[in-house]
């Protein structure tokens, strides 16, 4: 029995047991193992799948986004374009208003006209008759060509031209008519011998008020002044030249103006006196009023400088808000720049990891 016994050893002792020997994952789990194995690829494919799915979404949100940024930047400038044009116009047409004033006509009835200054230059040609008619009535010639009663005021006055240096210009002075109701007129004739100039005629001039030459202090610096502001006109020998005349006044905010008018009629002279007579060349001319309107033309400058400012206003308010709408559209477009690069550079560390 002992013999036998001691022929084998029984290896039950636990601490005789050496696991150095055996394999490190031999009491590993196999299922583990498959963990292990299968979760790197089934997070990957999750994270491919959607990354895949939301690239396209990301690619049109990006697309629209870059589309209505260029948009929003067209509208701008659209409107910045606008409203320059606007304060252009508005400024254009401000100045242009303010050179050309609209001209307001209106025409005021009247008795009497102040009594005009009739300004005749003869020359070498007399004064022979000067009457007030009524009514548009010249009686009929009695004698032409001789000197008969002058019943008008006259004033003579001499002075040194505007236009003419050192040339003295006698200048007879008739206080016209001023009755328009009872159409008064003046009726003048001149005669005018051994003429030597191929045309004959005699000059005249009309001012606004008779009576400004007779209070002015210095007569000849006056008629100076009218010679200079007024126009000139002449009637021919031979003939009746018949003036109708017509006032117009025209007022400014800077200025006024007096303006004569005139229409005239031209009826030959039936000269019936002896032949050795007809040498001395006569001269007739009537002076009437045309009617009894005065014609008054104010200048109105229609631009207003308190409408201008405010549409400039509201001009340059607009610019403002378009630049601040302009400055926030910049921002946004840097601040989702650096979203997007943030992005990528998110997607790409996660990538590389």
């Amino acid at each position: 029995m002992l013999g036998k016994d001691n022929s084998y050893q029984v290896f039950d002792d636990d601490d005789n047991y050496d696991d150095s020997i055996l394999p490190p994952d031999l009491f590993r789990d196999p299922t583990d193992e498959l963990d292990d194995f299968e979760e790197p690829n089934e997070n990957g494919s999750q994270d491919d799948y959607f990354r895949e799915g939301n690239q396209p979404m990301r690619f049109s949100k990006t697309c629209l986004k870059n589309f209505f940024t260029v948009l929003l930047i067209f509208v701008y400038l659209l409107l910045t374009t606008v409203a320059a044009f606007l304060a252009y116009q508005t400024i254009n047409d401000f100045m242009d208003k303010l050179k050309h004033p609209v001209m307001s006509v209106t025409y005021k009835e009247v008795v009497k006209f102040s009594p005009p200054g009739i300004a005749l230059y003869p020359g070498k040609a007399k004064l022979l008759s000067c009457n007030h008619y009524y009514h548009s009535n010249i009686p009929q010639l009695v004698n032409p060509g001789t000197p008969q009663e002058l019943d008008c005021v006259i004033k003579e006055v001499s002075y040194i031209g505007p236009f003419t240096n050192q040339t003295e210009k006698k200048a007879l002075v008739i206080r016209g008519p001023s009755d328009v109701r009872n159409k008064e007129l003046v009726f003048l004739q001149f005669s005018h011998n051994e003429t030597d100039e191929d045309f004959s005629a005699i000059t005249y001039m009309l001012f606004a008020k008779f009576s400004d030459l007779v209070d002015s202090s210095n007569t000849s610096e006056f008629m100076r002044d009218c010679e200079r502001n007024y126009s000139m006109w002449t009637f021919s020998g031979g003939f009746r030249t018949w003036v109708k005349m017509s006032l117009v006044k025209t007022s400014s905010n800077t200025f006024d103006d007096v303006e004569f008018r005139q229409e005239s009629a031209v009826v030959k002279f039936n000269d019936n006196r002896p032949d050795d007579e007809k040498g001395n060349e006569l001269f007739f001319a009537v002076f009437e009023w045309r009617d009894p309107f005065q014609q008054e033309r104010r200048l109105i400058v229609t631009a207003n400088a308190w409408s201008s400012i405010a549409i400039l206003c509201g001009v340059f308010m607009a610019l403002f808000k378009a630049a601040n709408f302009a400055k926030l559209t910049v921002q946004w477009i840097i601040r989702m720049r650096k979203r997007h690069l943030r992005n990528k550079v998110k997607e790409l560390n996660h990538i590389t990891t």
